[in-house]
């Protein structure tokens, strides 16, 4: 498990280098996602965690296994995820990060996202996400773009639950 890094650090700020899909399978890219899943575990209230998040700077993401609890079928490992289109009804949603801790606010999202990546087997695959889906895919590719989420968020509030 690596610690997750805040808002300061460099590395949320630089665009995360493409991954080598040959490499997938290998013990460094698989090392990176046991990681980030066992760093996401630390958290109870994560539900997606970018690999800059722990110092690494790669194009990958992850969502919490607790996403598919419903019933859904949603791909838990993203590497080198791109958009293929995204719709334009926007939604105002209420937002936090890891790497913001305690910070909170409204960002606009697309509603629905197309996306195309490789999973944690190397594979290629698309997934069509609405809602907290797309959302999390939004603000995950931010992190591979060295974007935060209060770059953009309205409302920006703490809310820190310690500090009562």
């Amino acid at each position: 498990m690596k610690e997750i890094v805040q808002q300061e650090n460099t590395v949320l700020r630089k665009t995360a280098e493409l991954v080598d899909v040959s490499s997938v399978t290998q013990k460094e890219i698989q090392t990176i996602v046991k990681e980030m899943f066992e760093s996401l575990a630390t958290q109870e209230d994560g539900i997606a965690l970018a690999a800059p998040q722990i110092s690494y700077s790669k194009r990958i993401f992850i969502i919490s296994p607790q996403i598919n609890s419903n019933g859904t079928d949603t791909p838990l490992v993203y590497i080198n995820p791109e958009i293929i289109s995204i719709s334009k009804d926007k939604k105002s949603m209420e937002e936090g990060c890891l790497s913001c801790r305690w910070w909170y606010g409204k960002t606009k999202r697309a509603y629905r996202i197309h996306i195309k990546a490789y999973d944690k087997d190397g594979k290629d695959f698309e997934y069509r996400g609405t809602g907290l889906v797309a959302q999390i895919y939004q603000h995950e590719i931010d992190h591979l773009n060295g974007i935060l989420f209060i770059d953009h968020a309205k409302n920006l509030r703490e809310a820190n639950p310690d500090q009562k």
